[in-house]
């Protein structure tokens, strides 16, 4: 984003300005859409946040990375990392300072595959390690950002693409839902009133509506279900924000 973008909002003092950062996988990038730009659970999330907050400015950047997991996020390998910390300090530079930073994760679907991504399988305590180093990284860098932790949503369990899930990664996406809770709870009491549980209905919403919110695609057990199509995105796209401006709410 130029200079440009920036100081055309942050030129404006009567406005507040919040940054939301999505971290996340294919499903929070919007594979399989004709554009992701358009349709991607992020900017159906941020589009919705700015309806609601007529006063503040919604910035917002998609660094949902296909393929990757906890692993890949982490901050010794730097490299997926960096986009979020790009984002990041565009949003403080051009911002003087002011404004709200939240970070919005949704990672684990690639975590739980029994095998085809490097450090896979992420074990249930290994994943809330990881998350938890990436958080601390984050709120150290930016004290006073917010970071919102959205529960991995539902895949067939017969999913097998290039890696392979299957019924236990299934299995293990789900026991990831309380390392999530439990990490939340870690942080209200080291860090009060910066990490959040945010969406968790979203899992349930898919498994029961998958034939109309879920992508059919090939594989190599059959007809799978893993990526929201457009539709689907929408319905993600509006939980998220729907966690986010609970949070925000006194904001």
């Amino acid at each position: 984003m130029s200079s440009l973008f920036w100081n055309k909002y942050f030129g404006d003092s009567s406005l507040k300005q919040l940054m939301v950062i999505y971290i996340g996988d294919s499903i929070t990038f919007g594979a399989n859409h004709f554009n992701p730009k358009s349709t991607a659970p992020p900017v159906i999330a941020s589009n919705f946040i700015q309806e609601q907050l007529k006063g503040t400015k919604v910035h917002f950047v998609n660094c949902g990375k296909n393929g990757s997991t906890t692993n890949d996020f982490l901050p010794e390998k730097k490299y997926i990392l960096s986009d979020v910390i790009k984002a990041a300090n565009r949003f403080v530079k051009h911002g003087n300072g002011s404004g709200q930073i939240i970070f919005s994760i949704m990672l684990g679907t690639n975590d739980s595959a029994r095998k085809g991504l490097e450090g896979t399988p992420v074990f249930p305590n290994q994943f809330r390690l990881n998350l938890k180093i990436i958080i601390n990284e984050l709120l150290n860098m930016y004290p006073d950002c917010k970071v919102v932790l959205q529960k991995p949503i539902w895949f067939s369990n017969n999913s097998y693409n290039g890696e392979n899930y299957m019924q236990d990664a299934l299995e293990r996406l789900i026991s990831y839902h309380p390392e999530i809770e439990l990490l939340v709870q870690e942080f209200s009491i080291t860090r009060p009133d910066a990490v959040f549980l945010g969406d968790s209905v979203g899992f349930d919403h898919f498994k029961n509506n998958y034939l109309t919110d879920h992508t059919p695609e090939k594989g190599n057990a059959g007809t799978y279900y893993l990526h929201p199509n457009k539709k689907g995105a929408a319905k993600l796209g509006e939980l998220w924000a729907d966690s986010i401006l609970r949070i925000i709410s006194n904001y």
